[in-house]
């Protein structure tokens, strides 16, 4: 629907079946939208946490986490009112982060911000994929340790389960949209909630094992340590990465909007709502990081592993690392399908918008062979996202070295779509004046998080390098 149609108030305003805007009324409350955000944050970052804390220290560590839910949630904030255009009730709604950016600053800003979002949100998907299958294998190899003994080598190529996840996410992908897997954003959030307590349960018996709590205020000594040998230039790279790691694991502003696009109609405003369900979402997984960075980090001290789970600083109960890892891999199913969405739905509404007479592009009810099953298949959507996935899956066959990716993929995303546009978005929907206090506050805190992403990105690029040298794509 354009711009202009939706300032005129269709006369159905108010109806039984439809929304302000003529689609049908939404359902969403601020509980399936912490299900959803939950869904997108946990997961992949709260696997590298204790690696970061490592890296940072016992000051640097919770600090640095700390100020990162600060900060995400303040933006949060700020683009949740993005959600409508002038009134915040009754204005045009903006269902995307696209079309937010189009109302509130128009021109080449748009295209940019788009650029940045789906290329961001295609390299989560891979990183996704690499942490799903890294647990996947963990299961395989937990198993071989318990039978061979814990100094086997138990070497698999990661690849074929690569593979696998990708398949599954191609059965899944044909859900058509956010509103329509809440049920998926709930069981990934009971996986995420079954995974971390499994994670700090192990590394509270490991601080009892080794009688006390390991690391230091300042993290990994530069020199020989319990870590190996780290020199100044490896300290430094790798605390950077660990900025980027911590940036990733809160990176959910880039589906916010879409995620807001589920609410139904609420007393005072959708935006309320969904800064309650940002206030939820970012308390508990700050609880859940804090613990499983700063416990994983008492536990393993300067060798705590890059993946808590999948890193083997626990050995036994091996059937026990077999439902964490399990559940990591559900989760992360879930996980790919909400931040794919919006580049599904670009896609998609895009060529109906384009072609709206192809049957191609139309949905139709078919009877599933040999059952009597009926269900509504589209066959753009069908090969659509296949196709998407297939290519997610072969990139992540390319590299499969998780806590490197999670470093880039994090830092590169984190100033624009969370800091840089929410901010500029306020700015120019509340005119605040240039030059003014409140102006020049927004704009310190926007160059400091830029730095932060180019310092992260750089120890991350590092390091990416550094691990694709090792790296053989085509070993199975």
């Amino acid at each position: 629907m354009s711009h202009a149609m939706e300032l005129s108030k269709p006369q159905w305003l108010g109806g039984d079946d439809l929304d302000d805007d003529g689609r049908p009324r939404r359902t969403g409350t601020a509980w399936t939208a912490s299900a959803h955000i939950i869904t997108t944050v946990l997961g992949s970052g709260v696997l590298s946490l204790a690696w970061g804390v490592a890296q940072l220290g016992w000051v640097g560590g919770p600090a640095v986490t700390t100020l990162f839910a600060a900060v995400i949630y303040y933006t949060s904030a700020l683009l949740a009112d993005c959600y409508r255009s002038g009134d915040p009730v009754s204005g045009p709604r903006n269902r995307t982060y696209m079309a937010a950016v189009r109302a509130t600053l128009g021109g080449s800003k748009v295209k940019l911000c788009g650029a940045i979002q789906f290329a961001n949100l295609f390299g989560i998907g891979i990183g996704i994929t690499i942490a799903a299958a890294a647990s996947m294998l963990a299961i395989k190899r937990a198993g071989c340790y318990h039978k061979e003994g814990h100094k086997s080598e138990c070497h698999s190529s990661i690849s074929p389960y690569i593979a696998i996840y990708g398949i599954m996410e191609i059965a899944f992908s044909q859900i058509p949209g956010l509103d329509s897997m809440w049920w998926l954003s709930t069981l990934a959030t009971v996986m995420s909630f079954t995974y971390s307590s499994i994670g700090i349960s192990l590394g509270v018996a490991q601080i009892i094992a080794n009688g006390g709590i390991r690391g230091s205020l300042t993290g990994v000594a530069v020199g020989i340590s319990a870590a190996g040998s780290v020199t100044a230039m490896q300290k430094l790279w790798r605390s950077l990465q660990a900025f980027g790691n911590m940036a990733f694991a809160y990176g959910f502003s880039i589906v916010l909007l879409e995620i807001q696009d589920t609410l139904k109609a609420a007393s005072p405003s959708e935006a309320k709502v969904m800064k309650k369900a940002s206030a939820v979402s970012v308390a508990a997984t700050t609880i859940i990081y804090l613990l499983c960075g700063c416990v994983g980090y008492a536990a393993f001290g300067d060798e705590a592993p890059d993946n808590l789970l999948t890193g083997f600083g626990f050995f036994e109960p091996f059937w026990l690392l077999d439902i964490a890892n399990a559940a990591v891999a559900v989760h992360l199913v879930g996980t790919y399908q909400v931040i794919t969405q919006p580049i599904f739905a670009y896609v998609e509404l895009r060529a109906a918008a384009a072609w709206p007479d192809s049957a191609f592009v139309a949905t139709r009810e078919v009877t599933l062979w040999p059952t009597r099953l009926r269900v509504n298949v589209c066959p753009l959507r069908l090969t659509w996202r296949t196709a998407y996935v297939c290519v997610t899956t072969a990139v992540s066959m390319l590299m499969p070295f998780f806590g490197s990716v999670v470093g880039l993929i994090g830092a590169i995303s984190f100033w624009p779509l969370t800091v840089y546009f929410p901010v500029e978005m306020y700015m120019a929907q509340h005119r605040v004046p240039r030059g003014s206090t409140k102006w020049l506050c927004l704009q310190a805190l926007s160059a400091v998080c830029l730095l932060v992403t180019v310092v992260a990105a750089a120890g991350s690029i590092a390091d990416v390098l550094a691990e694709f040298k090792k790296h053989n794509p085509f070993s199975w």
